[in-house]
């Protein structure tokens, strides 16, 4: 390769690269403006892909939630807050913590939720404990870089626990025969299964991103099948 054909080749990645690290937003007069972002350099396609696929789950935990909350006032009342609204922000403020819960975190405070000696907010054990379990599956972090490396196992793994939620909230009862969690409405007359969409959405998020990284590094996922009467939660952190 000539030295003036290196040139020209670098100087048109460094041109590429530079492209992509230009943001474009409407200013105050509604004209669009140029901002050079430095971090977008060192982020891939499939950064961005896993960014935004993670907003997305996150999000649609939020909904999730505030349909549970709505489905199940008592639960918010347990613990005084003032509005399900509330009780929903709670659970994604950053750095919350949840004394009611006793350290439980990720898969161990979902299985709270299903418990008969639990007398705690059950939509916040449950929704905390997954909200937790979908942040160790992106191994704690929003951004991601080049460096960055998911594991597409704790993607998968993630995935599968979902659909065993969705399994639990329509049939996981107490002693007295009644739902732990109010969900989806099977009654004919006025059928509802919003919430098995939304958790069925999720599961499609998850499992898209997992190919995607198994794709990317040439990584084999290890698939499991169980049934959803008797399947155990399956781990989503310390994998490596």
């Amino acid at each position: 390769m000539t030295p003036l054909l290196s040139t020209a080749l670098l100087c048109c990645l460094g041109l590429a690269l530079g492209l992509g690290a230009c943001t474009t937003r409407t200013g105050s007069d509604s004209r669009g403006e140029s901002r050079f972002d430095p971090r977008a350099i060192a982020k891939s396609d499939i950064d961005r892909v896993a960014e935004a696929n993670q907003r997305e789950v996150v999000a649609g935990l939020h909904r999730l939630t505030d349909k549970l909350y709505r489905r199940n006032p008592r639960e918010w009342k347990k613990v005084g807050v003032a509005s399900h609204e509330a009780a929903v922000t709670r659970i994604f403020l950053p750095g919350a913590v949840w004394p009611e819960l006793g350290g439980k975190t990720d898969i161990q405070a979902v299985q709270l939720a299903f418990r008969d000696d639990y007398q705690g907010d059950r939509v916040l054990a449950l929704m905390a404990g997954l909200l937790g379990m979908v942040q160790a599956a992106f191994d704690y972090k929003t951004n991601f870089y080049v460096i960055d490396s998911l594991d597409p196992q704790k993607l998968y793994n993630c995935a599968r626990n979902l659909e065993i939620v969705a399994w639990k909230l329509n049939n996981a009862r107490n002693l007295e025969s009644e739902l732990f969690i109010l969900s989806n409405e099977l009654d004919h007359a006025n059928r509802n299964l919003s919430f098995e969409r939304e958790i069925g959405r999720l599961v499609g998020l998850l499992d898209f991103l997992s190919l995607v990284i198994a794709d990317k590094s040439g990584r084999n996922v290890n698939r499991v099948v169980q049934n959803l009467a008797t399947a155990v939660f399956l781990p989503v952190v310390a994998l490596k």
